[in-house]
């Protein structure tokens, strides 16, 4: 009994190790049966089509980042451009807010010029360019005003006073041999005739040009017309590296040939002959108090040395009615502005009308900051 239990017992496992042979292949043939592979190379292409969903996904992360931040730049981008944009719209308005108080300031001037003992912080502003610092709520200013018959008037330039522009240029760097030719040029760009200057130029030179032009023989309508004369250049017009331009000291508006001493620049008092850095100081301190008779008086004894002809084209009496304000609005504590140019012409008591207004200028760069505050 005992042998046929363990002959039973081996029969049984017997049938059951074919069982699971037969099991095995059985899911071999069906896994060949849906792949038409092999059981072990179905197996492998099960997994590579695993990877190959993976890669995908992967894919598609990638993508979707991408997407992402570039909605993410760009949303930043417009955000940067409209507070750029919203600051820039600020400080234009505060430097016209600028140009109006300057225009303000001229009127009090002209109420208030002989008042011998104003209130303190109602001073009269001064009308020679000197720049002064206006405080908003929402920024600030520096406004400057300059007397134009204290300026260069280009249309009165002749041969006879003609070393007053060539010092001039001179003193803003430019070399001799250059300021005699720009001199000339103008000389032969306003004047009737086509007879050239010794350095000048005339039509026959700027019909010689790649775009090629005539001289207009005629008065200067604008300051920048000065660019199409000959040796000019705008480094020379406007200035650069925050140093002041031609542009600074002339005008068209003054409509007269001689200077007035009380307003003009320290540059302009320089360039007349007989007037060096000494005296232009002592003017300068002078005209501080414009009430006071015994100081004009003085002024006008030091410009009597003044050689002729050039002592003919000098004046030390009353005020222009035609003013030039240059305001630069920033925003904040911002260092970069936005400048804006000026010229007013006073009529009567009580009314003004703009003769020039640009907007914006690139002035910016020669004002520079002092502690003059307006209120």
């Amino acid at each position: 009994m005992n042998m046929a239990a363990s002959e039973k017992k081996t029969g049984n496992r017997r049938a059951a190790r074919g069982s699971s042979r037969v099991a095995k292949a059985l899911d071999m043939s069906s896994a060949e049966k849906k792949t038409g592979l092999p059981g072990s190379r179905a197996a492998g292409a099960a997994g590579s089509e695993d990877g190959i969903a993976l890669l995908l996904v992967l894919w598609v992360l990638t993508i979707l980042t991408v997407i992402v931040f570039s909605f993410s730049y760009m949303a930043r981008t417009e955000t940067l451009s409209a507070l750029a944009f919203k600051q820039g719209l600020q400080q234009k308005f505060i430097a016209e807010a600028g140009i109006e108080r300057g225009i303000m300031e001229i009127f009090y001037r002209r109420m208030n010029l002989n008042n011998p003992a104003p209130q303190e912080g109602m001073e009269v502003w001064k009308t020679d360019g000197t720049p002064y610092k206006v405080k908003m709520s929402n920024g600030r200013c520096t406004v400057s005003i300059t007397d134009e018959s204290g300026k260069v008037d280009i249309n009165q330039i002749k041969d006879v006073n003609s070393d007053i522009l060539r010092n001039l240029l001179v003193s803003l760097g430019v070399k001799k041999e250059d300021s005699d030719v720009i001199v000339d040029s103008i000389l032969d760009w306003k004047d009737p005739d086509d007879l050239v200057h010794a350095n000048g130029a005339e039509s026959e030179y700027y019909e010689s040009l790649p775009h090629p032009y005539k001289a207009k023989n005629a008065d200067f309508d604008t300051l920048e017309e000065l660019l199409l004369v000959k040796g000019m250049t705008p480094e020379i017009l406007y200035g650069s590296g925050g140093k002041k331009g031609l542009i600074d000291f002339l005008t068209i508006n003054s409509n007269t040939n001689r200077i007035n001493v009380l307003a003009a620049p320290k540059e302009v008092l320089e360039a007349i002959p007989g007037i060096g850095s000494e005296v232009a100081d002592q003017i300068i301190s002078l005209r501080g108090n414009a009430q006071d008779q015994a100081s004009i008086a003085t002024i006008q004894g030091l410009i009597s040395k003044v050689p002729p002809p050039f002592n003919g084209f000098i004046s030390a009496t009353g005020n222009g009615s035609t003013f030039s304000i240059e305001s630069v609005g920033y925003s904040g504590d911002g260092k970069t502005g936005y400048a804006i140019r000026a010229t007013v012409l006073i009529d009567g008591n009580d009314s003004f009308k703009y003769v020039y207004y640009k907007s914006p200028s690139d002035f910016a760069s020669g004002i520079k900051h002092d502690n003059n505050t307006g209120s």
